[in-house]
């Protein structure tokens, strides 16, 4: 048997991908052929042989973990999720791209069956694999041992000329390497055309020089060569190397397109009628049959499902086999599936000595180490600041590529990087995930929390150093508008803690009732602790506001709402006016979260905020947009409109007017 016949079934599996990947982009007149029939020849030999995906039980534990990076391909994921058996009928593909469907124009965690992760802004698919490969590690640490081993599956990359040249590639491979992730194999498509043209015009980077000087392994192959794939692919999947592997795929843009593959003009628009046909007749397919699949494309994918089906089995019966032998094991498992939050948290809480002001970051650190020891399944780290942002577990040891047993990240300077890889560590599941960097910096975050906040991904972004308080680093180092930014981030929860309490009170809700990504912004400087027993209790923080302190009982003749640090300085405004005698009847509300005030019912809402009190006086080290609905027309904001200026922290409040005596005074003024 030649070549030809040994591989006539891969072969014309892949031809049908082209097909259905054609049909379907021309159908929506809207798409990108040119990846999927490109790496077709790829696709075909990876899912039929080397994939472990089982159709009947996707969330098999152990399964291969497969993610698209450049998700614009998304017809050849949907044209392999039918064929495989997933929960994805032939109607579902006639409707790409079309309101409502199962096959949106990128894929969506949570919304396709088989689908991973989202995908979509190039290069993050490529962090979350290595998020996934790096959570399987910690894993395979915490649960492998014995005969059985629990967790023993790959993480499968397939990337393109756009993913390898956005900078978060380079962050994340650089970290694999790092930590030597042999279980991690990225298939790189190698056509060298994006959009403009040829990939010469904007980058002559070497790629297997590139991944070597990583740490990676690399393997070259010729993409339409089904032998080369075969053997390429065994080597890859085989004995593990102690080092990521890159697999070079050399491919035709669009293969199968007479007249436009090899170009840019097949990368981003749909063939045309005339050249479907085309790509019909050249790969042996009836040009009047649409949406076509051969039975026998059928049946090959069928007898690999059969297959992986009778493992995933085996697997399920060796792991209940494991659960009843180690039963310590097994409830370890249990805490780090099930998303369940042991009930007596809140009691493993420190205590903060009241007579010492501490910064909320100070404050955050302590309640992490405190609730760590309870939450095995809480890992986590920071882009090389974890002395600044009091991220690190103390005892807890440094994972490394010698000890994936261990609890702190280390994401080095790579913030974009840190946020994609913890959204992949979510996606795989078993762990829960935070990252820390300074609040600026939350803007190089934004791509990856952005997709978190889709996603619905319970991770913790932890930004500390949220204000101009951070003084003599100046104005590049001090977020002001970033506030605002988040805050208009559909499905992030912003929460910025006043002082100690309510920061640990942040951390129970961030870990309890989180649905989505949390932003947790913590204060540089000391601030003075409130004392529980005199104020409301700190849970308060999870309605998003609440009634701080009031002059007298009564309508309120003004509030001062504030947020954080400001918090502390509008309560002793206030009371600096009580003690005048002025006669003002002054409400003073902590607002740690916007959002979760505004999900409140809105008798709730109107007893923080009467409708009736129209004199509001806002306060935050920020700029004011976003706060206007809820000063009103006849309330003001004390806010900072520029950049902020270097220099000591209490000059600048001065300056920028976050000072006793101006907060008293807007308040009279009102």
């Amino acid at each position: 048997m030649d070549n030809k016949d040994k591989y006539a079934e891969f072969a014309l599996a892949a031809n049908t991908i082209r097909c259905l990947s054609a049909d379907a982009i021309q159908k929506a007149k809207s798409g990108h052929p040119g990846l999927p029939m490109g790496m077709a020849d790829v696709a075909a030999m990876l899912w039929l042989k080397y994939l472990n995906v089982d159709p009947k039980n996707p969330q098999w534990a152990d399964r291969d973990r497969f993610v698209l990076s450049g998700g614009h391909g998304s017809m050849m994921l949907y044209s392999l999720l039918h064929l495989g058996g997933f929960k994805l009928g032939m109607e579902d593909l006639k409707q790409f791209r079309q309101f409502g469907s199962l096959t949106p124009g990128h894929p969506e965690y949570g919304h396709t069956d088989g689908v991973e992760t989202s995908t979509g802004p190039l290069g993050q698919g490529i962090a979350n694999g290595v998020g996934m490969a790096l959570a399987e590690k910690m894993l395979e640490a915490r649960f492998n041992g014995g005969a059985f081993r629990p967790f023993s599956h790959k993480t499968v990359v397939m990337c393109g000329d756009g993913d390898m040249e956005e900078g978060i590639s380079h962050e994340v491979c650089a970290l694999a390497g790092n930590l030597a992730l042999d279980n991690l194999i990225l298939i790189y498509d190698s056509n060298n055309i994006t959009i403009e043209g040829a990939t010469s015009l904007a980058d002559a980077t070497d790629a297997a020089l590139r991944f070597k000087a990583y740490g990676w392994r690399v393997l070259e192959m010729d993409g339409h060569d089904f032998a080369a794939i075969d053997r390429t692919l065994r080597k890859a999947f085989g004995k593990p190397c102690g080092k990521p592997t890159l697999v070079i795929a050399h491919t035709v843009i669009g293969k199968g397109s007479p007249n436009k593959q090899g170009t840019a003009g097949c990368h981003g628009a749909p063939l045309g009628e005339d050249e479907i046909r085309l790509v019909k007749q050249g790969l042996g397919f009836d040009p009047d049959k649409s949406f076509f699949v051969p039975p026998q494309v059928y049946a090959a994918f069928e007898k690999r499902a059969r297959a992986m089906h009778r493992l995933s089995l085996k697997w399920t019966r060796n792991f209940k086999a494991w659960r009843t032998a180690h039963p310590d094991l097994s409830a370890a498992w249990d805490r780090h599936f099930s998303g369940e939050m042991p009930d007596n948290l809140e009691t493993l809480l420190p205590t903060f000595d009241l007579a010492k002001p501490v910064a909320t970051r100070a404050a955050s650190g302590a309640v992490l180490n405190a609730l760590a020891p309870a939450l095995p399944m809480l890992i986590g780290g920071s882009a090389d600041l974890a002395p600044s942002n009091n991220t690190y577990l103390k005892g807890l040891g440094d994972v490394s590529a010698k000890d994936f047993s261990c609890r702190n990240l280390h994401f080095g300077i790579r913030e974009l990087g840190m946020a994609a890889i913890m959204n992949g560590i979510a996606v795989h599941g078993g762990f829960r995930v935070f990252g820390g960097t300074f609040f600026v910096f939350s803007d190089y975050c934004r791509p990856a929390l952005r997709v978190a906040a889709m996603m619905k991904l319970p991770v913790v972004f932890v930004f500390t150093h949220d204000s101009f308080y951070v003084g003599e680093d100046g104005p590049t180092h001090e977020p002001v508008e970033q506030l605002a930014a988040l805050r208009a981030m559909p499905g992030v929860t912003v929460l910025r803690p006043a002082e100690a309490t309510e920061t640990a009170a942040a951390w129970l809700w961030a870990l309890c009732g989180a649905k989505g990504p949390v932003a947790l912004l913590l204060s540089r400087q000391n601030l003075e602790i409130l004392d529980r027993s005199v104020y409301p209790v700190a849970s308060m923080l999870e309605k998003g506001a609440y009634t701080l302190w009031q002059t007298r009982e009564g309508k309120p003749d003004a509030i001062a709402i504030a947020t954080g640090s400001e918090v502390g300085l509008a309560l002793a405004a206030a009371k600096k006016l009580a003690a005048e005698g002025c006669g003002l009847n002054v409400r003073v509300v902590s607002m740690p979260s916007r959002e979760l005030f505004a999900a409140q019912p809105a008798k709730y809402r109107d007893s923080v905020l009467p409708p009736e009190c129209a004199k509001r006086l806002v306060v935050e080290a920020g700029v004011a947009f976003g706060w206007e609905g809820i000063a009103g027309p006849e309330g003001r904001i004390i806010s900072v409109e520029g950049f902020g200026l270097s220099g000591p922290y209490k000059a600048l409040a001065e300056h920028f007017g976050f000072t006793e005596n101006n907060v008293a005074e807007a308040l009279k003024a009102l």
